[in-house]
């Protein structure tokens, strides 16, 4: 198993350095290894809002040439799991719940996967929350749309 891997401060650690990003999403990847079967990158990173890239790659296509409906979903999972991470504060965990995603049109090249939260201003001891996530090509097309729900939870002490 993968030691953990404060994301946030790798992330603002690593930032300024060329092969900064491409390290801390590495070292994300490896922390969840399923997100190893896409070739994502973590391109911003901040409370409340993640984006993340993934170019077309053969083992990311579908048999019509396009970025496989699961490849997407992986997107917007690693996307998501970033941005609760850089959010949901320490003195809460969260899982996700629940996953919708429409696809909108036919997918090609390099995807981009935008992330946002808003916390309430109050959390109590159990709440689900939406994270919206928003895929585009490089043209800036939104090629699908995902929520996935996360389930929140105070850890005990």
């Amino acid at each position: 198993m993968a030691p953990a891997l404060d994301l946030p401060a790798a992330y603002e650690r690593m930032r300024p350095f060329p092969l900064g990003r491409a390290v801390v999403s590495r070292g994300y990847r490896l922390a969840a290894p399923y997100f190893l079967t896409i070739p994502a990158k973590l391109d911003v990173l901040e409370p409340g809002r993640a984006v993340a890239s993934m170019p077309a790659r053969p083992w990311t296509r579908n048999h019509l040439g396009t970025v496989h409906a699961i490849a997407q979903c992986n997107l917007a999972e690693f996307a998501m799991g970033a941005v609760a991470e850089a959010t949901v504060p320490d003195t809460h965990r969260w899982i996700p719940r629940g996953m919708t995603i429409d696809y909108l049109t036919k997918a090609t090249g390099t995807l981009v996967a935008e992330a946002t939260i808003a916390l309430p201003k109050s959390l109590g001891d159990k709440v689900e929350l939406p994270v919206e996530i928003s895929l585009t090509d490089r043209k800036g097309h939104q090629v699908s749309h995902a929520q996935i729900r996360i389930w929140m939870t105070a850890k005990r002490t």
